[in-house]
C-alpha cells in the first residue's frame, strides 16, 4: 500500500461527546485513533494484532461534525502511519505497530 485516505465525521449525538466538555466539545483523541485503526483496516485487512501505538502526536482539536481526513501508509512490514486533517489543519499525526504473529481470535 502506498497510501490511502478516508474522510469521517463524528456527530455531536456520539456518547462520548456530551461529557468531553459540555459548552465546548470536542472529540476524544480516543475516538479519532480508533478512527484510524479502521482506516487501516480497510486499507490492510492482513494487519490484525495492534501492538502499540508509538508515536502519536494530537496537534489541534476536532470538533464533532467536522470532516477528518485520515491518511495512512506502511511505513515499515509492521508499521504503519497515519495524518488526520480538517482541511489544511494537523488534528493529529503518528504511528500504529502491528505484531508479526497471528491474532489470537484466528485460533480457536
Amino acid at each position: 500500500m502506498v497510501k490511502y485516505e478516508r474522510t469521517v465525521s463524528i456527530g455531536l449525538d456520539h456518547p462520548a461527546i456530551a461529557g468531553h466538555f459540555p459548552g465546548r466539545p470536542i472529540v476524544p483523541g480516543v475516538l479519532v485513533l480508533c478512527e484510524v485503526l479502521e482506516t487501516i483496516r480497510s486499507a490492510e485487512p492482513a494487519l490484525k494484532t495492534v501492538a502499540g501505538v508509538s508515536v502519536v502526536k494530537f496537534a489541534s482539536p476536532l470538533k464533532p461534525g467536522e470532516p477528518l481526513a485520515i491518511e495512512v501508509a506502511r511505513t515499515a512490514p509492521e508499521q504503519v502511519s497515519f495524518v488526520c486533517r480538517v482541511g489544511g489543519r494537523l488534528v493529529a499525526s503518528g504511528a500504529v505497530e502491528f505484531s508479526a504473529e497471528s491474532s489470537l481470535a484466528e485460533h480457536p
